[in-house]
C-alpha cells in the first residue's frame, strides 16, 4: 500500500493510507499553540480542504463532540468546525462575531482542557460572519447551544479558552465519569 506522512504547519500527524482520511491529535494546555491567535486563511486550497475534512473526522471519532478549532489540531489558521445534531456541520473559515446580545450562565467543556468543565457567562446569541469551505461568505444568528459553541471556537482562534472566562476557580469543577458515580453511590 502506498503510503504517505502528512505534515501540518510542521507536525507529524500519522503515516495513513492515500485519500484516506486521519483523526488528528488534539492538542491539550499547557500545549502553547492553544494560547497563539491563529492566522486568517488566504487561499482556499485542497490542504485547506483536507485540513478541515480531517477536522470533521476527529469531531465524530467520539461521542458529545461539538465543535473544534484548527489550534486545537495543532494548525494555527482560523477554521473551526461544529456539529450539533439540530444543526448540522457548520464549517467557519476566519469567522468573526459581530455581534452579542444578552447574558446567561452555562456550563462549559473543551476538548483541550479534559476531565473539567466550568460555569462561566456567554451570550444568549450571537451573530457570526464566515466563509464556507468553497469561500462563500455567510453569517450565521444563533442562540442556545450553538451561540455558545461559536463563541468558544472563534475565541479559541483567538487563543482564549473557557478557563479565562471563570469569575473565581470554585466555578472550574472536575467531571467524574458516570462508573465513578455510581461506584461512589454503592460504598455510601
Amino acid at each position: 500500500m502506498n503510503k504517505q506522512c502528512i505534515i501540518v504547519a510542521g507536525t507529524k500527524l500519522r503515516l495513513i493510507p492515500r485519500g484516506s482520511m486521519a483523526v488528528l491529535e488534539i492538542r491539550t494546555l499547557p500545549d502553547s499553540i492553544l494560547r497563539q491567535k491563529a492566522k486568517k486563511v488566504t487561499r482556499i486550497d485542497n490542504s485547506v480542504r483536507k485540513l478541515i475534512h480531517d477536522m470533521v473526522e476527529t469531531l465524530r471519532a467520539e461521542p458529545n463532540r461539538a465543535g473544534l478549532a484548527a489550534p486545537q489540531v495543532g494548525v494555527p489558521l482560523r477554521i473551526a468546525v461544529i456539529e450539533l445534531p439540530e444543526h448540522g456541520l457548520i464549517t467557519l473559515i476566519n469567522p468573526e462575531v459581530i455581534k452579542k446580545e444578552g447574558e446567561r450562565i452555562v456550563q462549559e467543556g473543551c476538548l483541550s482542557i479534559p476531565g473539567y468543565f466550568g460555569e462561566i457567562k456567554r451570550a444568549v446569541t450571537v451573530k457570526v460572519k464566515a466563509k464556507d469551505r468553497d469561500g462563500k461568505q455567510f453569517r450565521l444568528k444563533a442562540e442556545g447551544l450553538l451561540a455558545q459553541a461559536l463563541e468558544q471556537e472563534i475565541e479559541h482562534l483567538d487563543g482564549v479558552l473557557y478557563i479565562d472566562h471563570l469569575e473565581s476557580e470554585d466555578k472550574l469543577f472536575e467531571a467524574v465519569q458516570e462508573e465513578e458515580v455510581a461506584e461512589g453511590e454503592e460504598s455510601s
